[in-house]
């Protein structure tokens, strides 16, 4: 019943920002756990932050900490993520994620998630 949509991929020089969004739509009342997840050509879909919507705690991989930032606009229903000091590595398909409570395991467990984006394009040049 949750439809998810990314937007707000492109192209960018290394040191530059991205804003990406996730448009949710369907049943989402309540808490409920929001992910932001990226796989990049020949590499395993890995997590890049999490947002718990009851709370507001945030989560981050080591590799995206003090760069980017996870947040929800309410009125919207849209989760967002800002990236900024990009760095080539960057370089992914980034996928907007919802999960249900009960949640067991970590933040970054791709089977808490029962709903996936199509994803974004995100390429940082050098």
């Amino acid at each position: 019943q949750v439809q998810l949509v990314e937007s707000g991929g492109g192209s960018v020089q290394a040191g530059g920002s991205l804003r990406l969004s996730c448009a949710v739509s369907g049943y989402t009342s309540g808490s409920y756990l929001m992910a932001w997840f990226r796989q990049a050509p020949g590499k395993e879909r890995e997590g890049v932050a999490a947002i718990l919507t009851g709370s507001g705690i945030t989560y981050y991989a080591d590799s995206v900490k003090g760069r980017f930032t996870i947040s929800q606009d309410n009125p919207k229903n849209t989760l967002l993520l800002q990236m900024n000091s990009l760095k080539p590595e960057d370089t992914a398909m980034y996928i907007c994620a919802y999960a249900f409570p009960p949640y067991a395991g970590s933040w970054d467990d791709r089977s808490l998630f029962s709903y996936w984006g199509q994803g974004t394009q995100v390429t940082v040049s050098s």
